[in-house]
Protein backbone atom coordinates (compact mmCIF):
# COMPACT_ATOMS: atom_id res chain seq x y z
CA UNK A 1 0.00 0.00 0.00
CA UNK A 2 1.28 3.07 -1.06
CA UNK A 3 1.44 6.18 1.09
CA UNK A 4 -1.70 8.69 0.93
CA UNK A 5 -0.57 9.24 -2.55
CA UNK A 6 -0.98 12.75 -3.79
CA UNK A 7 -3.49 13.21 -6.34
CA UNK A 8 -5.85 10.48 -7.45
CA UNK A 9 -6.35 10.38 -10.86
CA UNK A 10 -9.39 9.78 -12.80
CA UNK A 11 -8.02 9.87 -16.50
CA UNK A 12 -5.20 11.15 -18.15
CA UNK A 13 -4.57 15.16 -16.20
CA UNK A 14 -7.17 14.77 -14.73
CA UNK A 15 -7.36 14.39 -10.55
CA UNK A 16 -9.84 13.92 -7.38
CA UNK A 17 -9.75 17.95 -6.28
CA UNK A 18 -8.66 17.49 -3.14
CA UNK A 19 -10.03 20.61 -1.76
CA UNK A 20 -13.45 19.60 -2.71
CA UNK A 21 -13.66 16.36 -1.25
CA UNK A 22 -16.23 16.40 2.47
CA UNK A 23 -14.47 13.88 4.86
CA UNK A 24 -17.21 12.46 7.63
CA UNK A 25 -15.82 10.12 9.98
CA UNK A 26 -18.02 7.41 12.29
CA UNK A 27 -18.19 4.20 14.05
CA UNK A 28 -19.03 1.23 11.70
CA UNK A 29 -21.15 -0.95 12.27
CA UNK A 30 -21.35 -4.08 13.43
CA UNK A 31 -20.07 -6.21 16.69
CA UNK A 32 -18.02 -4.20 19.02
CA UNK A 33 -15.57 -5.58 21.20
CA UNK A 34 -12.23 -4.32 22.64
CA UNK A 35 -11.22 -1.33 20.68
CA UNK A 36 -13.08 -3.17 17.46
CA UNK A 37 -15.46 0.24 16.17
CA UNK A 38 -15.10 1.86 18.86
CA UNK A 39 -12.64 4.33 16.76
CA UNK A 40 -14.53 5.87 14.31
CA UNK A 41 -12.57 4.06 11.10
CA UNK A 42 -15.49 4.18 8.97
CA UNK A 43 -15.46 6.99 6.03
CA UNK A 44 -18.09 8.66 3.91
CA UNK A 45 -16.46 10.73 1.21
CA UNK A 46 -18.54 13.00 -0.22
CA UNK A 47 -17.79 14.54 -3.41
CA UNK A 48 -20.07 17.59 -5.50
CA UNK A 49 -20.41 16.85 -8.86
CA UNK A 50 -22.69 19.26 -9.63
CA UNK A 51 -20.71 21.91 -8.73
CA UNK A 52 -17.19 20.72 -9.26
CA UNK A 53 -15.00 22.84 -11.63
CA UNK A 54 -12.08 20.48 -11.31
CA UNK A 55 -14.23 17.95 -14.29
CA UNK A 56 -14.31 18.95 -17.93
CA UNK A 57 -17.76 19.76 -18.51
CA UNK A 58 -18.53 17.24 -20.82
CA UNK A 59 -17.32 14.68 -18.60
CA UNK A 60 -19.36 16.60 -15.72
CA UNK A 61 -22.55 16.10 -18.11
CA UNK A 62 -21.32 12.82 -18.76
CA UNK A 63 -21.18 11.40 -14.75
CA UNK A 64 -23.75 13.50 -13.56
CA UNK A 65 -26.19 11.70 -16.55
CA UNK A 66 -24.72 8.44 -15.76
CA UNK A 67 -24.84 8.75 -11.72
CA UNK A 68 -28.60 10.15 -11.26
CA UNK A 69 -29.35 7.53 -9.55
CA UNK A 70 -26.88 7.36 -7.13
CA UNK A 71 -26.71 11.26 -6.61
CA UNK A 72 -28.42 13.36 -3.49
CA UNK A 73 -28.19 17.13 -5.04
CA UNK A 74 -25.97 16.57 -7.16
CA UNK A 75 -23.44 14.93 -4.84
CA UNK A 76 -21.76 11.81 -5.00
CA UNK A 77 -20.96 9.42 -1.92
CA UNK A 78 -18.64 6.76 -1.31
CA UNK A 79 -18.87 4.87 2.26
CA UNK A 80 -15.83 2.63 3.60
CA UNK A 81 -15.57 0.65 6.45
CA UNK A 82 -13.84 -2.95 5.44
CA UNK A 83 -10.49 -1.76 7.43
CA UNK A 84 -9.80 -1.37 11.37
CA UNK A 85 -7.51 2.10 10.62
CA UNK A 86 -9.49 5.48 9.16
CA UNK A 87 -6.87 6.12 7.46
CA UNK A 88 -6.65 2.88 4.98
CA UNK A 89 -10.61 3.13 4.85
CA UNK A 90 -9.77 7.05 3.61
CA UNK A 91 -7.80 5.22 0.98
CA UNK A 92 -10.33 2.72 -0.18
CA UNK A 93 -12.69 5.46 -0.15
CA UNK A 94 -10.87 7.50 -2.53
CA UNK A 95 -9.80 5.51 -4.67
CA UNK A 96 -13.17 3.70 -5.04
CA UNK A 97 -14.74 7.48 -5.71
CA UNK A 98 -11.91 7.69 -8.25
CA UNK A 99 -12.71 4.88 -10.32
CA UNK A 100 -16.38 5.60 -10.23
CA UNK A 101 -15.80 9.05 -11.50
CA UNK A 102 -13.58 7.06 -14.17
CA UNK A 103 -16.31 4.56 -15.19
CA UNK A 104 -18.85 7.74 -14.80
CA UNK A 105 -16.97 9.87 -17.36
CA UNK A 106 -15.96 7.44 -19.91
CA UNK A 107 -16.86 8.16 -23.57
CA UNK A 108 -19.60 6.10 -24.61
CA UNK A 109 -18.60 3.38 -26.64
CA UNK A 110 -18.26 3.64 -30.75
CA UNK A 111 -21.31 1.81 -32.28
CA UNK A 112 -20.29 -1.74 -33.73
CA UNK A 113 -20.05 -2.61 -37.00
CA UNK A 114 -21.71 -5.38 -38.62
CA UNK A 115 -18.99 -7.89 -39.84
CA UNK A 116 -19.60 -8.53 -43.63
CA UNK A 117 -19.78 -12.31 -44.44
CA UNK A 118 -18.29 -12.94 -48.12
CA UNK A 119 -21.02 -15.06 -50.13
CA UNK A 120 -18.86 -17.99 -50.52
CA UNK A 121 -18.68 -19.15 -47.31
CA UNK A 122 -22.69 -18.02 -46.46
CA UNK A 123 -23.00 -19.87 -49.46
CA UNK A 124 -21.11 -22.72 -48.28
CA UNK A 125 -23.16 -22.55 -44.95
CA UNK A 126 -26.46 -22.85 -46.97
CA UNK A 127 -25.42 -25.81 -48.70
CA UNK A 128 -24.09 -27.55 -46.26
CA UNK A 129 -27.27 -26.55 -44.22
CA UNK A 130 -29.63 -28.19 -47.21
CA UNK A 131 -27.25 -31.03 -46.81
CA UNK A 132 -27.83 -32.12 -43.51
CA UNK A 133 -31.47 -31.30 -43.81
CA UNK A 134 -31.52 -34.61 -46.46
CA UNK A 135 -30.04 -36.45 -44.21
CA UNK A 136 -32.27 -36.20 -41.43
CA UNK A 137 -35.38 -36.13 -43.67
CA UNK A 138 -33.90 -39.79 -45.01
CA UNK A 139 -33.75 -41.16 -40.71
CA UNK A 140 -37.73 -40.51 -41.21
CA UNK A 141 -38.89 -43.94 -40.09
CA UNK A 142 -41.63 -44.32 -42.92
CA UNK A 143 -40.24 -47.28 -44.77
CA UNK A 144 -38.86 -49.10 -41.90
CA UNK A 145 -39.27 -52.17 -40.56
Amino acid sequence: MDDMSGPYVIRGSVSLPEAELQWRFSRSSGPGGQHVNTSDSQVELRFDLASTEALPEVWKARALERLASRLVDGVVTVRSSEHRSQWRNRETAAVRLAALLAEATAPPPKPRKPTRIPRGINERRLREKKQRAETKRGRTGRDWG
